[in-house]
């Protein structure tokens, strides 16, 4: 086992791994930007090290200054955390060259399931259901619009390499669609150094449903149940539940099995997670695999007793599994709620500034993960994420009555939250009666007293 990890993120997901290694024996290098010298993890890691300015370019994605500072505390492993660097296989690369072991997949892995485009082509190979679309990638408008003829409209363009949104945009006609593709590879060039384009058809009516995949380097792959995911602001989570209000146990073994086909056939190894569409007749359609930790893998973790974190390092570690799929079972109903410091009556728009009052939920059932305190200033260079509110209850009434209790304790003053959308999305009749897709949160927002 590992003696010595570096954490190259920062904010909640820094404190989480922070606090697996130190029930595990091992200890913690934290490293920090400018703007984040006053940060909670910063506490709780044994060493600290500053890599740079506040702007992540300059910092927490900077990868010289950071395997700079992994070699000066001598560590054995870094993890990534989640965004940032977490699924750059030439970041992945570098360590290992270094000497140094990434948590999370090997480099190969990690490039094949993270060029979008490529991944399709893996799952069709693997006979597993794909949304209609371009198999590979699309290289102009013209071969774009024969596409979008041959599957009908509407359809949405998507960055090979995309992620949170970023590169993808609906087309229902030609002049969109031309439009929208030009756009889309812009941003993605920006984005992601990268004009890889692939179009899909849009289901209606669908629900984002994704599977917790977990798979040692001993050909041990294991599957935890899925998540629902959505209800999605811009693209982006802001609710997850597991179990599925959908998904029966038929279906979740499907899903399971197509989702251990891609990460078997795409040589993964560690957490990855498989995204799928599922439309309202149950049929599902693979979209994409992340090759990093989730940051709603709270609820996973809830359901199934299983710590995601301390099992990443483990098979970094070398070490085997150590369970197989029978031994997973699911254990009640857990929701998480993504408390941001955005304006939802303002598209969401991102609200730094300074924490004046930070009272978070508590009481049985109720887990908060947060890097946030009474004082603490916001800074607006990073994700707008303030803390994971996650309850788990024997059942989904039961886990929503606890949530909407939560939400309502919860106070956070100083800054804009989320909180009153989310007090808003529990309360409406068709989440309570589980009856949503990916366009639920658009089509209610007006409707939404916040």
């Amino acid at each position: 086992m590992f003696k010595r990890i570096l954490i190259a993120n920062r904010g909640e997901i820094a404190l989480r791994v922070i606090r697996a290694c130190k029930e595990m024996g091992i200890k913690t290098v934290a490293v920090y930007s400018e703007a984040d010298r006053d940060a909670l993890y910063l506490r709780y890691a044994d060493d600290a090290i500053c890599i740079g300015p506040a702007h992540p370019t300059k910092s927490y994605l900077d990868i010289s200054r950071i395997i700079s500072a992994a070699e000066i505390t001598d560590v054995e492993a870094i993890h990534p955390g989640y965004g940032f660097l977490s699924e750059n296989s030439h970041f992945a690369e570098v360590c290992r060259s270094c000497m140094i072991d990434f948590i999370g997949p090997t480099p190969q892995a990690m490039t094949l399931v993270g060029d979008k485009a490529r991944a399709r082509e893996v799952a069709h190979q693997m006979k597993v259901p794909i949304v209609p679309g371009s198999v590979g990638i699309v290289s102009d408008e013209k071969e774009a619009l024969e596409v979008a003829h041959k599957i009908g409209f509407p359809v949405m363009i998507k960055a090979s390499l995309g992620g949170g949104g970023r590169g993808m945009r609906k087309a229902h006609n030609d002049v969109s669609l031309v439009n929208s593709f030009l756009a889309a590879r812009n941003e993605a060039e920006a984005s992601f150094k990268n004009t890889d384009i692939y179009i899909e058809k849009c289901i209606d009516n669908a629900r984002h449903v994704e599977v917790q995949i977990i798979a040692d380097n001993y050909g041990n792959i294991v599957h935890l149940g899925e998540r629902d995911c959505s209800v999605q602001r811009r693209h982006q989570k802001l609710v997850e539940e597991t179990p599925s209000p959908v998904v029966d146990n038929k279906l979740r073994l499907r899903l399971g099995e197509a989702a251990r086909k891609i990460a078997k056939a795409s040589g993964y190894t560690n957490v990855g997670t498989v995204e799928f569409l599922v439309d309202s007749n149950k049929n599902f359609f693979f979209m994409e695999m992340n090759s990093r930790l989730q940051v709603e893998h709270p609820v996973t973790e809830m359901v199934t007793g299983r710590d995601i974190v301390s099992d990443q390092i483990r098979i970094a570690a070398g070490e085997k599994l150590g369970y197989k799929q029978d031994d997973i079972t699911i254990n009640g109903v857990a929701i998480e709620c993504r408390i941001n410091a955005e304006d939802p009556e303002d598209n969401f728009k991102p609200c730094p500034g300074k924490i004046t009052q930070f009272i978070p939920a508590g009481g049985p059932g109720v887990r908060v993960d947060t890097h946030v305190y009474q004082g603490y200033t916001m800074p607006p260079y990073y994700d707008s994420l303030l803390a994971k509110l996650i309850v788990h209850r024997p059942t989904r009434s039961r886990a929503i009555t606890t949530m909407k209790r939560a939400l309502n304790e919860f106070v956070i003053e100083g800054v804009k939250s989320t909180i009153p959308i989310c007090s808003e999305i529990f309360g409406h009749s068709r989440f309570v009666r589980g009856e949503i897709d990916t366009n639920f949160l658009e089509n209610n927002l007006a409707n939404f007293v916040l």
